[in-house]
């Protein structure tokens, strides 16, 4: 042995090195190796400091369980934060920083926080900092939050998703995982099988393992069954990827690594790749994690989990001390002290917790290491790094030991997350103190370690027959020996780490089983125990068993916490795939797109649509832009493009009747040629989506929507008629692209209307307000609409979209002598404030009834059913007390309101409960004062009442009013 680094390896390449560095100093390693097992071998002790008191903490897993050693990846735009060094592929020039550390490792200044460890213990920040004010101390609390630096810069990383079908789907490559992808693909009929593997290397628990398997050395047995499965023209082989969630219908989601080991110089094509399968069965491979011993200093550096130090020794040939002590209560760890023992270690002791010696205990006294049964640890000795260890014999009394390393392991937890994510339930067995997976919500079996199946000779077989559908009988576990105890109140319990990344203590638990957080769910909340980066992979079941001690109940009664996905944590450019920038969605322009760049327009994205906000001109802010746009629009004329306007054309015999059923109004009486207000609900009584219908034949409607909400009005149609209604003779068809449309506003509308050139009757007589006609406008096909979101004179003139941009160009140039001016959307929305038009989505919300909206009479004159109408007359939609619509007028000539303002009584002098709150907000530009509409209490019976508004500590008074607050007779849309 070199070093910590011994010539018995099973799985790196020691006749090439490879530099890399980490906290600004180089190392060497060897491929093969991960950054964790690099340092490791190059005698690295602390790899990392804990969150919350920064604590030093050394190895303790050599996996995704690892809570200690995570670093900040590489630098710059490629930097990749809060990542497990044991999932790092070491490669040439690889650059680390170890996070949440600062100046250095070594000496970290917020260490002193262990000071002050009796002030913040768990749940701290719930019952401190209330005065003078939580806000005061909020913004440091929040700044201390989080580990590593996301980076600043774009990601110049690509991502891709990919999609795939398969008969069987096998997660995790240890022996069982191989014997059962063997069977698979074996068995008739299974034309795709996958396995898939997280680690960069196929064999799981083979890469670190001794004994034979099938008479054959491990690494033998692995070799050779991926030769048979490579041979096997049906079966897909994916290293480097994680399942990370099993959902439903057998959908199973991977992440798969395509270049993260490669140096970033020298990466090409997509970094990684998001599959989503949909699998027809799926073999749970996914193996075990080992429990550690809660003792007094268990977070010093050198602690370590036994099987991850027996990996560290065999696979990769790193080693965390030379004078090792191994503390367990089941026979499986006697392997981490032979592994050690090999490598040219010297185990000073095994520490037993278990009275009576078994196999493995008898084979390490043959090997001349002391055993010492019905022994526990008691606490570790050292500051910075392990020195000894204090023991607690069975006998009584305790014993001081000398080494540099300890190993524990408390037993095995398999990994239920999966399973539990496809809805699997779990049962606890005794015999090994865990959780076990029991009935299946979907077509999926765990097998090996992932079923409490530990010893070998017996899980290949049954994985095998699991692979063919054939009867598992679970095998008797060996039962794991007792763990120490600590009592409610011992002092040894605020130093004994369950969560080590979160610095969560046995103590911490107790504490809070104290204040009666004694839920599962509320511990983990309270203390966050498990909510680190590992998930609680190591920390979770230890918990449930403290709690489970602590109050006197079985751990089956404690249950578990939920296994939510992902398992482990995925690159959020994964999940973006290729959507990203420009192609993060479709996104529609408008006819008048180019005209209106020209303008100078400031766009902005409205739901799918690129659309002008406002149009400024030389030296003006928004406000003034906005402003003279409204003025405009009152005076002379306005343009705006509303082709994202909803258009569903509805046609059948049967489509007068199908809208009455769809909308709070009736539409069966509607006259061709006319338009009417909708209102849609959903089947809750919520309202929905609004817009202008307009009859265009006996069996012909034109159907406004919201811009927004078009295909979703369109899917909302579609599924009434086919799951409901399906004897309704019905078109349903969304034409909203098929036509542009220029809005013509103001009282010089019809003039230049007229003078562009058009066959229909534009008099007030023949076009009145909220009728529709069709015809030509310069020799192009038109349906033209009168009806009005500003209050104005107004025409929705629409035509084919190949002729949008022509209509803007001629509007523009007709209405040039009338001082025609474009305007946005920021003052249509003005405009309809003014006025007190609902905009639905701003001024509603998930509990707005319509009779909220002043539609009561009109659902009171309606005697036909429609959809929603039975949940608006339960108790809810019938109380009193309900938040009306109404308008808001302010007298103190200040700014507008703030949207979400809470309304108070006039009285009111703290700001507790509500009555309401602002929901559409305007300094008027026509009007000269500040408008609101508002949801409030009461709102219509209160006409004239004086409010107060309050946000965020200041207060106004308001006077609750008639919404239309412009023109409230109509005049001016009906001239």
């Amino acid at each position: 042995m070199t070093g910590l680094r011994s010539s018995r390896a099973n799985a790196i390449d020691t006749a090439k090195s490879i530099s890399f560095t980490f906290e600004g100093k180089r190392y060497r390693g060897h491929p093969g190796d991960t950054l964790a097992s690099a340092l490791l071998a190059n005698g690295v002790g602390v790899v990392g400091r804990s969150f919350k008191y920064h604590r030093p903490r050394g190895l303790l897993a050599a996996g995704p369980e690892e809570p200690n050693a995570i670093v900040q990846l590489e630098e710059g735009a490629v930097s990749i934060p809060n990542l497990k060094a044991t999932q790092i592929e070491l490669y040439e020039g690889l650059v680390a920083a170890p996070v949440n550390a600062w100046p250095s490792l070594a000496f970290d200044l917020m260490a002193v926080n262990g000071l002050f460890k009796r002030f913040i213990p768990a749940a701290f920040y719930y019952k401190t900092f209330i005065w003078p004010s939580w806000h005061l101390f909020e913004p440091s609390i929040r700044k201390a939050a989080g580990l590593g630096e996301a980076p600043t810069g774009a990601d110049p990383d690509s991502y891709e998703h990919r999609y795939a079908h398969v008969d069987t789907l096998i997660i995790g490559s240890g022996a069982a995982g191989l014997a059962a992808a063997e069977a698979a693909a074996a068995l008739p009929g299974n034309d795709r099988v996958a396995l898939v593997e997280a680690d960069f290397e196929f064999g799981g628990g083979l890469l670190s393992d001794a004994g034979p398997v099938e008479g054959l050395a491990p690494l033998a047995w692995r070799n050779a069954a991926l030769e048979r499965l490579r041979a096997m023209p049906n079966m897909l082989l994916l290293n480097r990827t994680m399942a990370f969630g099993f959902y439903d219908h057998g959908l199973v989601a991977l992440s798969e690594r395509l270049t993260d080991h490669l140096p970033p110089a020298e990466r090409s094509g997509p970094r990684q790749r998001l599959w989503k399968v949909r699998c027809r069965k799926v073999i749970l491979a996914t193996g075990a994690f080992e429990r550690p011993i809660p003792f007094a200093g268990n977070d010093l550096p050198g602690v370590m989990l036994a099987s991850a130090a027996q990996t560290y020794a065999r696979r990769y040939g790193a080693v965390p001390g030379r004078r090792i002590i191994l503390c367990t209560n089941n026979d499986g760890a006697y392997q981490a002290a032979f592994a050690l023992l090999d490598a040219g270690c010297k185990v000073e002791a095994i520490v037993d917790t278990r009275s009576a010696a078994g196999v493995a205990a008898r084979k390490a006294a043959d090997r001349g290491i002391e055993v010492i049964l019905g022994g526990a640890p008691h606490a570790a000795k050292g500051r910075k790094s392990v020195r000894g260890l204090k023991v607690a014999l069975g006998r009584g009394g305790f014993i001081g030991l000398k080494c540099d390393a300890i190993l524990t392991s408390d037993g095995w937890n398999p990994a239920v997350h999966l399973h539990s994510q496809s809805g699997g339930s779990l049962r606890y067995d005794d015999a090994l103190k865990a959780f076990l997976p029991s009935a299946m919500a979907q077509d999926a079996i765990s097998v090996g370690a992932a079923a409490g199946i530990f010893d070998r000779a017996s899980a290949i077989p049954a994985a095998r027959a699991a692979a063919r559908g054939e009867t598992v009988p679970q095998p008797p576990a060996e039962p794991v020996g007792p763990t120490p105890r600590l009592a409610d109140g011992d002092a040894g319990a605020r130093t004994a780490w369950l969560d080590f990344q979160n610095d969560v203590t046995v103590g911490d638990v107790q504490l809070a089983a104290r204040e009666n957080f004694r839920s599962v769910e509320h511990l983990k909340r309270y203390t966050t125990l498990g909510m680190a980066s590992d998930q609680g992979k190591t920390s979770n079941v230890s918990g449930i068993h403290v709690l489970s001690g602590l109050l006197d109940k079985p751990a089956p009664m404690i249950g578990t916490t939920k296994f939510r996905p992902p398992f482990d944590p995925v690159t959020i450019g994964a999940f973006a795939g290729s959507r990203v920038g420009a192609d993060l969605g479709p996104l529609a322009q408008l006819p008048s797109h180019a005209a209106q760049l020209t303008l100078g327009a400031k766009m902005e994205q409205y739901g799918a649509w690129l659309r002008p906000a406002f149009l400024p001109k030389a030296g003006e802010c928004e406000q003034q832009a906005i402003a003279r746009e409204v003025t405009a629009v009152r005076r002379t004329a306005g343009l705006f493009d509303a082709s994202p306007l909803g258009k569903i054309e509805v046609k059948g015999p049967d489509a007068a009747e199908f809208l009455q059923r769809m909308y709070v109004g009736g539409m069966r009486t509607l006259k061709v040629g006319q338009c009417r207000y909708g209102l849609m609900l959903s089947e809750h009584g919520i309202v929905y989506d609004d817009g202008v219908l307009a009859r265009r034949g006996e069996n012909h409607f034109l159907v406004g929507t919201t811009s927004g909400h078009a295909a979703a009005v369109t899917e909302t149609f579609h599924e009434w008629l086919q799951c409901e209604w399906p004897h309704l003779r019905v078109l349903v068809e969304n034409v909203t692209t098929g036509w542009a449309v220029m809005n013509i506003a103001g009282p010089d509308a019809r003039t230049i209307l007229a003078a562009i050139g058009t066959d229909v009757d534009l008099s007030a007589d023949a076009f009145p307000h909220m009728h529709y006609r069709s015809g030509t406008i310069a020799g192009v096909p038109t349906r033209i609409q009168r009806v009005s979101f500003t209050g104005e004179l107004s025409y929705e003139v629409a035509v084919p979209t190949r002729y949008g941009a022509a209509l803007w160009d001629a509007f523009m140039e007709t209405g040039r002598p009338h001082d025609i001016t474009p305007f946005g959307v920021e003052a249509l929305m003005a405009m309809r404030i003014e006025k007190g038009f609902l905009h639905v989505g701003s001024d509603t919300d998930g509990t707005t009834y319509p009779q909220d909206l002043g539609f009561g009479s009109a659902i009171a004159n309606k005697k036909d059913d429609f959809v929603g109408r039975r949940s608006i007359m339960r108790a809810d939609g019938l109380r009193d007390d309900r938040r009306q619509l109404v308008g808001l007028e302010v007298a103190d000539g200040g700014p507008a309101l703030p949207v979400g303002a809470h309304v108070l009584p006039r009285e009111a002098v703290v700001a507790e409960g509500t009555q309401g709150w602002v929901t559409s907000s305007v300094q008027s530009p026509t009007l000269g004062r500040p408008l609101a509409m508002a949801l409030i209490e009461r709102g219509t019976e209160r006409m004239g009442e004086i409010v107060k508004i309050w946000d965020l500590g200041s207060w106004r008074e308001a006077r609750i009013a008639n919404p239309r607050f412009y023109d409230p007779a109509g005049e001016r849309l009906h001239g």
